[in-house]
C-alpha cells in the first residue's frame, strides 16, 4: 500500500478498511487506524490526536525542565495554584491511593529518580532509597480545585496515569468531532475504540517472553485496554530481576509480580489503574483481579 501525506512529524498511511497514522509522543509510538477513506478527515483526526498528546506530555512529564508539573514539584513546600485538569487529575490519584492500600502513589517520584531502569544502571544503595522512600506519602498531600500544597522534598510522578489519561482525551475529542468515524487509539500498548466499528479491530498483546510478537489477539468492537509491566523496563543484578513497578512501602521493586498485565476497561484511565495495580500485588495479581470483575490477560 502506497504512504500518504508523510508530512513531518505525522505520517498517514492508506489502508484497505482506511488509513493508518502515526506519531511519536510520552516516548512511545502513538497510532491511530481511522475506519475511513477520506484523507483530509483522515489527516485531521491525525493532526487533532498529535497535537493533544503532545500537549499533555509538555505540560506533565517529569523529564522536562521549567513545565507546569516541574513547577509544581520545585515549589520547595509552598502552597501552588493549580488548574482544573490538574485538580482532575489529582483527586483521581486519590482514589488510585486510596483503592490500593497506599501502592498506587503519584508522589513515588523521588524513588523513582534513585531507580533507574536503563541498560548501564545500577542498583541503588539502600541509604538512597531509604532517603528517597523518607520523601513519599500522597496522605501527606494537601490540594483543593484550586491549590495544592506538598511538603518541601515530595515530587509529583504522573506517569502511571498521564499516557492513559491522553488516550481517553484523544478518543474523547475525536469522537465529539467525528461521531460517525470508528477510531481505534493506541499510544505505546494503551488503547481506546470510543466509537463502535462493525468490524472488530484486532489488537495484537505482546509476548513477554518474545518481544515484538503477539502471544495472543484480542477483538475489540469498542472500550479500552492498558498494559503494565516491566518487559522493557528493569535492570538484573547478579541474576536478579528488578522491574520498573516500585513498592512505595519498601522502596524496591514488586516481588513476585507478572511480566505483564492486560486489562480491558471502559476507558484506558480505568484499565490502566487496574493493570498497575495488579502489577504492585505481586503473586497475588491473578486473585486482585478476579475481584474486580473484568476481562484481563497475565504473563508471568
Amino acid at each position: 500500500m502506497p504512504a500518504v501525506s508523510p508530512n513531518a512529524p505525522y505520517r498517514l498511511v492508506r489502508r484497505d478498511w482506511g488509513f493508518l497514522g502515526e506519531f511519536r509522543a510520552m516516548a512511545s509510538p502513538c497510532e491511530l487506524l481511522i475506519a475511513s477513506h477520506d484523507e483530509d478527515i483522515a489527516y485531521d483526526m491525525l493532526d487533532m490526536a498529535a497535537r493533544e498528546a503532545r500537549r499533555i506530555e509538555q505540560k506533565y512529564s517529569r523529564f522536562i525542565e521549567g513545565n507546569y508539573l516541574w513547577r509544581l514539584n520545585h515549589a520547595d513546600g509552598k502552597r501552588q495554584s493549580i488548574d482544573e485538569e490538574t485538580w482532575q487529575l489529582l483527586a483521581f490519584a486519590k482514589q488510585c491511593f486510596e483503592l490500593s492500600g497506599g501502592l498506587f502513589d503519584i508522589s513515588a517520584c523521588p524513588l523513582m529518580q534513585v531507580w533507574r531502569f536503563t541498560q548501564d544502571a545500577k542498583m541503588p544503595v539502600k541509604a538512597d532509597i531509604e532517603a528517597a522512600r523518607a520523601l513519599v506519602g500522597f496522605a501527606c498531600i494537601e490540594f483543593n480545585s484550586q491549590e495544592l500544597l506538598m511538603p518541601q522534598g515530595m515530587q509529583l510522578d504522573v506517569g502511571g496515569i498521564a499516557k492513559e489519561y491522553a488516550v481517553d482525551r484523544v478518543a474523547y475529542e475525536l469522537a465529539e468531532s467525528y461521531a460517525g468515524i470508528s477510531v481505534l487509539v493506541n499510544f505505546g500498548g494503551d488503547i481506546a475504540c470510543p466509537v463502535a466499528n462493525a468490524v472488530p479491530w484486532q489488537v495484537g498483546i505482546e509476548d513477554p517472553h518474545q518481544l515484538d510478537h503477539a502471544a495472543k489477539v484480542l477483538a475489540i468492537t469498542q472500550g479500552a485496554l492498558a498494559t503494565s509491566g516491566d518487559t522493557r523496563r528493569f535492570i538484573e543484578v547478579e541474576g536478579r530481576r528488578y522491574g520498573h513497578i516500585v513498592d512505595p512501602r519498601t522502596g524496591y521493586p514488586v516481588n513476585g509480580a507478572p511480566r505483564s498485565v492486560t486489562v480491558l476497561g471502559p476507558n484506558c484511565v480505568t484499565a490502566g489503574m487496574l493493570a498497575t495495580m495488579a502489577m504492585l500485588q505481586g503473586e497475588q495479581a491473578e486473585d486482585f483481579l478476579a475481584e474486580q470483575s473484568v476481562q484481563f490477560s497475565i504473563f508471568r
